[in-house]
C-alpha cells in the first residue's frame, strides 16, 4: 500500500515536470504563428507537434532527474520538514532551468541538436 501511495505522489510531480517542459518549449518557440494560406497551410500543425513532442521529452528528463534526486536525497532531508512540497517544487523549477539552459546551449550555441 505504501508503494501505491508513493507512485501516486510521484505522478503529481511528473505531471508538473511535464508541464515545465512544455512551458520551456512555449518560451523557446514563442507565440503560435498566424495560420498560413495556400499550399503551406498543411504545415500549420508543425508548431503544436514540436511544442508537445520536444516539450514532453524535456519534461521527461526533468521528471527523471527529479525522481532520482527525490528518492536518494530529498526524502531523507525533508522527512520532518513542513515545507517539503514547496521545496520539491523549487527543485523542479531549478531542474527545469538547468535542463532548459542545457537544451538551449546545445541547440543554439553549439548547434548539435
Amino acid at each position: 500500500m505504501d508503494i501505491i501511495k508513493q507512485v501516486k505522489g510521484y505522478l503529481v510531480w511528473v505531471f508538473i515536470s511535464l508541464l515545465a517542459g512544455i512551458a520551456h518549449m512555449r518560451i523557446i518557440l514563442g507565440p503560435k504563428p498566424k495560420p498560413s494560406t495556400g499550399f503551406l497551410k498543411m504545415f500549420d500543425w508543425a508548431y503544436g507537434v514540436a511544442l508537445l513532442h520536444v516539450g514532453l521529452v524535456i519534461g521527461s528528463i526533468i521528471a527523471f532527474l527529479f525522481i532520482i534526486i527525490d528518492h536518494f536525497y530529498l526524502k531523507k532531508k525533508l522527512a520532518a520538514n513542513a515545507n517539503r512540497s514547496l521545496i520539491r517544487l523549487l527543485v523542479i523549477l531549478i531542474l527545469a532551468l538547468i535542463v532548459g539552459t542545457t537544451h538551449y546551449i546545445c541547440e543554439e550555441v553549439i548547434d548539435i541538436i
